[in-house]
């Protein structure tokens, strides 16, 4: 298992936008790639609740269960890497089945049996190192909903937060409050209850 801190920025784009950060960092179609978040959370939304997040990733041949929890850096990301079998034993029976990151769930207090997934979302990436960053283009699709995001993780919040501004002011697009992926796909899974 391994943690590690993230520090990002993200700001919702129209695809206008998105296309206008293509040409400005110089981003064909063909540097996109493809990958898969699987989505968990009890049938009431208990991680959430605690403002955590699990996801099953698939990306480029490679699978990982991740749990995010909140930090006051960022967030803290607790990290399974995952074999074919593991993966498809996991989507198959919708329920998580390693013992490390069973006991981190409950430590949470939050009952890892009752763990239950609830459906993905499919994401084009690009990514560019920038001003000692990485830039991450995202093109999204999750329950009949489409959206675009731009993406700047780094490893100091203050310097980031300076670049990630300018950037987006030298470019003029608005700073818009932006939910992290789960977040917007949760709000679309409760709406559809």
């Amino acid at each position: 298992m391994e943690q590690n801190l993230e520090i990002e920025f993200k700001n919702l784009l129209l695809k206008e936008e998105f296309e206008l950060l293509k040409k400005f960092f110089n981003i064909n179609d063909s540097d996109f790639f493809t990958q898969e978040n699987h989505y968990f959370d009890t049938p009431v939304f208990a991680l959430k609740e605690k403002g955590c997040a699990l996801r099953l990733r698939e990306k480029k041949s490679s699978f990982e269960l991740t749990l995010k929890q909140p930090h006051k850096e960022g967030l803290l990301e607790t990290t399974e890497l995952l074999s074919v079998s593991e993966k498809e034993a996991i989507l198959r029976s919708g329920k998580i089945n390693h013992p490390a990151m069973i006991e981190v769930i409950n430590q949470l207090g939050v009952s890892a049996e009752s763990i239950t997934y609830f459906g993905s979302l499919k994401t084009k990436r690009a990514q560019k190192a920038y001003k000692d960053g990485l830039i991450v283009l995202d093109h999204s699709l999750y329950l009949n909903k489409e959206d675009y995001e731009l993406e700047y993780e780094v490893s100091s919040r203050e310097t980031g937060q300076k670049v990630f501004t300018g950037l987006l002011q030298d470019l003029r697009i608005p700073l818009r409050e932006t939910e992290n992926k789960i977040k917007r796909f949760y709000r679309v899974k409760k709406e559809s209850y």
